[in-house]
């Protein structure tokens, strides 16, 4: 099945996605991971990117949407796979799904996160990534084995600029009005569904292999 994951930042689809696809052997789709190994690369499309990057800028629709559809043709073709975060807006949205039933491998199912603003406060808040190689990791759900070191690789642990209160909440605004219009095109085309972003990481996994037997049922 191909499936994608929506919700605010905090909203636990990172962690969903990971434990699907190794439970399931989905491919994994997340948009900041291909954006940073193609700028690594120094790939065509990776330079530009980097270049908007530099400067502080959003990087385009089309060269994200094209960066995500180098990637699926690449690995992901006859996979199920799992689109994290993406897309974030109607346009992407259109266009990623045209481009997707050219290849014969459209959406089925689009999961939205339902999450308040305390909830994505406090996991934003205590979340702490490696500078190194960009594992998460949450000070009261999540801790490093040793405060401050990578359990994977050592490396530091740092709070992004950004994961402050006034911050997220600007963020939340901002995803908030994006994301309706999104979220009204998937429920009009029947293949969106719902769950808490609220409730802890197990609960949700259950919920969501629920929601995806049953989807899985219906197709075949």
């Amino acid at each position: 099945m191909r499936i994608v994951l929506l919700g605010p930042p905090g909203a636990g689809k990172g962690t969903q996605a990971v434990m699907l696809a190794e439970r399931l052997k989905y491919l994994h789709l997340s948009t900041g991971d291909i954006l940073r190994e193609n700028v690594k690369k120094g790939t065509d499309i990776g330079k530009k990117a980097r270049a908007f990057m530099e400067k502080g800028d959003l990087v385009p629709d089309d060269i994200v949407i094209e960066m995500m559809l180098d990637t699926i043709k690449a690995g992901a073709k006859g996979k199920d796979f799992i689109l994290d975060g993406f897309p974030r807006t109607i346009y992407q949205a259109k266009k990623i799904g045209t481009e997707l039933d050219n290849l014969g491998m459209p959406i089925e199912m689009v999961v939205y996160f339902e999450t308040s603003l305390k909830t994505v406060v406090f996991r934003l808040t205590g979340r702490r990534l490696c500078k190194n190689c960009g594992a998460n990791y949450h000070v009261v759900n999540m801790p490093p084995k040793k405060q401050g070191v990578c359990d994977k690789c050592g490396g530091e642990l740092y709070l992004r600029k950004d994961d402050n209160e006034d911050t997220i909440k600007k963020r939340l605004e901002v995803f908030n009005s994006q994301t309706k219009e999104l979220i009204d095109y998937y429920k009009d085309k029947g293949i969106l569904e719902e769950v808490s972003g609220d409730l802890d990481a197990e609960t949700v996994y259950k919920k969501l292999f629920g929601i995806l037997n049953d989807r899985d049922k219906v197709r075949n």
